[in-house]
């Protein structure tokens, strides 16, 4: 073979390798699962967690409790896998910037209730393993209720956060 030839194939071979999507590792996948564990995303991201009894087979699926903050409205925790219930066809990127920024694709910000601050410090390579976990997942179909607004009707479980000196809500009747 001339060198030329041998020349022309390795090229056509590389410019093949550069067109194939990049995959993460396996090494990557683990070190986001185990951030994510960390991080607690379970706690308010997975079916029945608050109930004690945390739903595996739907793992980050979104939760079935909100939380209520006075003044602003009920807000569930999304489903954070591939489905188009949760994250959907969101990029590795945009799951960064909304750990980072706290602002949606859509341009929506984060309920305060979510930490995202603490995300802040993390490296962009930690970030980038918590994209690449989530990506990951099998997807879960599970679409949580939209946040509700101060006085409308909640359709979930839901915690409610109190200032100091405010009275507790009477039982339901």
């Amino acid at each position: 073979m001339s060198p030329g030839v041998a020349l022309l194939i390795f090229s056509a071979a590389s410019l093949a390798l550069q067109a194939q999507p990049a995959r993460a590792d396996d090494a990557e996948i683990a070190r986001g699962k185990y951030l994510v564990t960390i991080a607690g995303c379970n706690d308010c991201h997975t079916p029945g967690y608050f109930f004690g009894k945390p739903d595996m087979a739907r793992f980050l699926g979104g939760s079935d409790v909100g939380f209520e903050i006075p003044g602003l409205g009920v807000f569930v925790g999304p489903n954070l896998t591939p489905d188009e219930t949760g994250l959907g066809d969101w990029s590795a990127e945009q799951i960064i910037t909304v750990l980072q920024t706290g602002v949606r694709p859509d341009g929506r910000e984060l309920a305060p209730i979510m930490p995202w601050h603490a995300f802040v410090s993390f490296s962009h390579e930690d970030v980038t393993a918590i994209a690449v976990f989530l990506k990951s997942l099998t997807p879960v179909s599970n679409k949580v209720p939209d946040p509700v607004g101060p006085g409308q009707t909640v359709s979930t479980f839901m915690f409610r956060i109190l200032p100091p000196g405010a009275t507790a809500a009477a039982a339901p009747q």
